[in-house]
């Protein structure tokens, strides 16, 4: 399978300690199946910092996701279980959370997620109205995270792409 990375860099060498906390499914490096998707996380990104949008493609062996050598949680559409597990990766300056899993793949959620996770926690929308909310707007679109070592080691770059 081929996974895209959008950034303002190109990822020669993955360093897990680069990547930020607090992210949907936890501190960790995130690809997307879309080069669409991946380039245009990369073109956001540039924007913020004045750079140029770059995408790099990775290979990885999808057997691998159902065999017993890596820990792997899939959500298959946006559900209570998938937002309980955003929020709780999202929202850790209240509370101490991490997950052992090697690979998380779901749905992205909206790039609004702070906002929600705000009103959500001070009452203001109910659960079922912070799920809604976190659907990502221009559709159902995936998010593969890589969070260990282990995981990383399996993933081939393949360089930089401009599909």
């Amino acid at each position: 399978m081929v996974l895209y990375h959008g950034s303002t860099t190109e990822i020669k060498e993955i360093d897990l300690s680069l990547s930020k906390p607090n992210k949907d499914f936890g501190k960790g490096f995130y690809l997307s199946n879309n080069f669409e998707q991946a380039y245009n996380m990369a073109t956001y990104k540039a924007g913020l910092f004045g750079t140029n949008p770059l995408v790099t493609k990775f290979e990885f062996d999808e057997n691998l996701l159902k065999s017993d050598e890596l820990n792997v949680l899939t959500f298959s559409e946006y559900s209570k279980d998938w937002a309980e597990f955003v929020f709780k990766n999202r929202n850790q300056e209240t509370q101490d959370f991490s997950h052992n899993y090697d690979i998380v793949i779901g749905p992205i959620a909206n790039d609004k997620v702070g906002a929600q996770i705000r009103r959500f926690v001070e009452g203001d929308i109910s659960f079922d109205t912070f799920l809604e909310r976190l659907k990502y707007m221009k559709g159902i679109t995936f998010q593969y995270f890589f969070g260990t070592e282990k995981a990383i080691k399996m993933l081939v770059n393949k360089g930089l792409c401009n599909e």
